[in-house]
């Protein structure tokens, strides 16, 4: 029995041995890669040549065709509403700009009709009164403005045609209460010399001193050493 088992391992008679060839991995995986593909392209051909056959494909294109013609319909739409819109801003802008250039206009026109009327006074008192040849004061004006300053102005006239040439001074003179006591101010600079023939309408400023009053307002026409006409205004 030994002797039969050790024949047969050193005989031809031993067990069957298979001989193969083994092939690297990375062919492997490539060999594998490439049967995917190929089949994959296949089922990708199967599909399209289905749709063909089916008309699927033709309807498809049809309705990307519809939808774009859709979108660019869209599209110029939005762009007409935004230019309308756009005109409607500008048109609001023009509008408020004319209301306040309406608004600077009536204010301009409203400060004419003051100095119109101003002015219409101003002629009024040109009118001669009855009985009078002389120079005359016809309007003496003052008002105070802002508590600091004394705003005149005076009207002369000579009310006769072809009256010789005036030529006096203006004086000017304030009185009230300065610190609650009694207080008189003459014009800055003293008498104003005026030379005038018909008529002469002065005006101008006066700086007051702190906490002064002013009650009454006189003007006085001199000429040489004669006073030739008085007017006082209270305020």
């Amino acid at each position: 029995m030994r002797f039969k088992l050790l024949r047969r391992r050193l005989t031809i008679s031993a067990p069957r041995m298979a001989v193969r060839s083994a092939m690297p991995w990375p062919l492997r995986w490539a060999v594998v890669a490439i049967v995917l593909g190929f089949c994959g392209a296949i089922s990708l051909w199967a599909f399209e040549f289905g749709k063909s056959i089916a008309g699927l494909d033709t309807g498809a294109k049809e309705e990307l065709v519809r939808l774009r013609a859709d979108v660019e319909k869209l599209r110029a739409e939005r762009d007409q509403a935004q230019s309308v819109l756009n005109t409607s801003g500008s048109l609001i802008t023009a509008e408020k700009t004319a209301r306040e250039r309406l608004a600077t206009q009536i204010k301009a026109l409203e400060s004419e009709n003051q100095a119109l009327r101003d002015d219409l006074g101003f002629f009024e008192k040109l009118i001669p009164s009855t009985g009078s040849d002389g120079v005359a004061i016809r309007g003496l004006h003052a008002e105070v403005m802002g508590g600091t300053q004394l705003k005149w102005q005076v009207l002369l006239m000579q009310p006769a045609r072809n009256a010789a040439e005036f030529r006096g001074k203006l004086e000017l003179s304030l009185s009230g209460t300065l610190a609650g006591k009694p207080w008189t101010m003459e014009m800055p600079g003293g008498a104003q010399g005026l030379q005038f023939r018909q008529y002469r309408r002065i005006e101008g400023m006066i700086d007051l001193p702190p906490q002064a009053v002013v009650k009454n307002v006189s003007a006085k026409l001199v000429e040489g050493t004669a006073t030739r006409a008085v007017q006082s205004i209270k305020l």
